[in-house]
């Protein structure tokens, strides 16, 4: 029986580090953007989050956009406004809505807070002790009619839903007071607040006239926000967002990775991930374990509002919501499965479109509709789609088409096999893995020296520039050493006679010199780190 030389069997590479991080490719499935045009800057995203320890249930289902003198709220399933609210006489500030959604409060630059009915948009309350712009309202986390307030006015107010006048003031801050929250849980009756007076400060009812704890920074505080813990605060001053431990009274961590003020923080993942937004048009994301961070992406304007929208029983991540400088709002949304799918199908239907084959996508379309409807008669399980019933005995194998260079491969046409794969690499027809594939098999088959010999100046100069191209590359270092030392054996007489290929063997001196040197200073550095590490006795 004679022998039957075997098909060409592709080299299969170690694959090496994924240049993208789980966690980049979590965060780049925030597709289908949805840009919204305003003629004024979006300059507050509002969603409230829900505290382990409240026992009001969060029936919201919008969240609420500031921008010039109007709030919107867009509802998350949709992502389209639904309910505008005008009546402010001076720019609106800080629209809040109220976890269970029936009640939103928002500031404004005349001093006024108001507060509205959700469904009829009726002003149910207004207070005006405020002097100065109010630039942050919030509801309690746990109480259904508390809400705070700070002012320019240099103060931060406590107020009761049914009350007419505020309940408590704070005095403290010397300058504007921009930012502040309630902290969650238990310690829901404190406030944070931030200010321009570089200060972040800690504010208790049970303790009136001075604040509880104060935190100096460098420069003014443009936001804080409170970890669910209630242990932790952060605070952005300038381009910088501090770690402050309620606890120890103390910093502890500063992060600086934005190139310019930080406005906005808000919490994603369940509280594993803090998202901030810059004036450098960058959003940063940290895992809040060891305030890594984690990812990131670039928008075209400086960001001035920012927040992750969460919807479901499990509260996951549904929509990040950018507010930017130049009046646009930012929608980017998390595909479901089946989301995925029809976004996919719509895409290819838009491709047939314009490439002008709707008819047979429409045609294709119809026979799987055809063959899905045909298997519910049946009542046959199918796996997927236009799956095939497969009777033993008679299955259907695709045979696939075997290249030409492959045939000569196995028919030992080695000098042949070689130029074809070759020529095919260098009109990108087929990747360099396929040249390594077909040199390894030739040195297998002791057929690399008869593949290089006898050939001209022309011929050889291809195998000279993909081994040039390649020698530096690790995976592909020890074929193309092996392919470079038996050129040089069989041509080395003939390079003065040949300019091309004198030209060839100089390139390829030089590159091996260069990675030999690269080694050698590798191995130092090595040599220099393992020293560093030993430990002292």
């Amino acid at each position: 029986m004679a022998y039957q030389i075997p098909k060409h069997q592709p080299v299969k590479l170690p694959q090496g580090p994924s240049p993208i991080t789980p966690e980049q490719r979590y965060w780049r499935s925030f597709k289908s953007p949805q840009n919204v045009p305003s003629q004024s800057p979006v300059t507050h995203i509002s969603f409230p989050p829900r505290s382990g320890n409240s026992q009001v249930p969060s029936n919201n289902d919008y969240f609420a956009v500031t921008t010039g003198t109007r709030v919107l709220l867009y509802s998350i399933r949709t992502r389209k406004a639904v309910k505008t609210f005008t009546r402010f006489g001076d720019i609106a500030h800080s629209g809040e809505i109220r976890r269970d959604g029936r009640v939103m409060v928002a500031g404004d630059d005349s001093g006024k807070i108001q507060v509205f009915d959700v469904n009829s948009r009726a002003i149910l309350k207004t207070w005006t002790e405020h002097k100065q712009p109010v630039w942050t309202t919030k509801f309690s986390p746990t109480d259904l009619t508390s809400i705070m307030s700070a002012s320019d006015d240099r103060t931060v107010r406590l107020w009761d839903l049914p009350s007419q006048e505020n309940q408590t003031t704070f005095v403290g801050h010397t300058d504007y007071v921009r930012s502040g929250t309630f902290l969650p849980g238990t310690m829901s009756n404190m406030i944070v607040t931030g200010s321009y007076d570089e200060t972040v400060r800690l504010w208790d009812p049970r303790v009136p006239g001075k604040s509880a704890m104060i935190f100096k920074h460098a420069a003014p505080v443009e936001a804080v926000l409170a970890m669910p813990s209630g242990t932790q605060v952060l605070a952005a001053a300038d381009n910088q967002i501090s770690v402050l431990d309620l606890v120890a009274g103390k910093p502890l961590q500063l992060l600086k990775n934005h190139q310019k003020t930080v406005t906005s923080l808000c919490l994603a993942s369940d509280g594993t991930r803090l998202v901030s937004g810059g004036l450098d048009g960058h959003i940063k994301i940290f895992e809040t374990s060891g305030w890594n961070v984690v990812s990131g992406s670039k928008y075209t304007s400086p960001i001035l509002a920012l927040n992750v929208i969460s919807s479901g029983t499990k509260r996951e991540d549904k929509h990040v919501a950018v507010g930017l400088q130049s009046g646009v709002l930012s929608i980017r949304t998390k595909l479901s499965g089946e989301q995925k799918i029809k976004a996919r199908e719509r895409a290819k239907e838009m491709q047939a479109l314009v490439d002008g084959n709707i008819d047979d996508y429409d045609k294709t379309n119809k026979k799987k509709r055809t063959r899905g409807m045909e298997a519910k008669l049946r009542g046959i399980d199918y796996l997927g789609e236009g799956a095939d019933v497969i009777i033993e005995g008679s299955e259907r194998t695709k045979v696939k088409k075997e290249t030409a260079w492959a045939r000569d491969l196995r028919q030992g046409k080695f000098a042949k096999a070689l130029d074809a794969i070759l020529e095919e690499n260098a009109a990108h027809i087929m990747p360099p893995i396929e040249v390594l594939s077909v040199l390894i098999e030739l040195r297998h088959r002791s057929g690399l020296r008869v593949a290089l010999q006898g050939r001209d100046e022309t011929s050889i100069q291809p195998i000279f520039k993909w081994v040039l191209k390649h020698i530096t590359d690790p995976r592909y270092v020890d074929v193309c050493v092996d392919t470079a030392i038996l050129l040089l054996d069989l041509y080395s007489e003939h390079v003065g006679d040949s300019p091309n290929m004198a030209k060839a063997v100089r390139q390829l001196h030089v590159q091996v010199k260069r990675e030999v040197e690269r080694s050698q200073y590798a191995w130092q550095v090595k040599g220099m780190l393992n020293m560093l590490m030993v430990k002292m006795p």
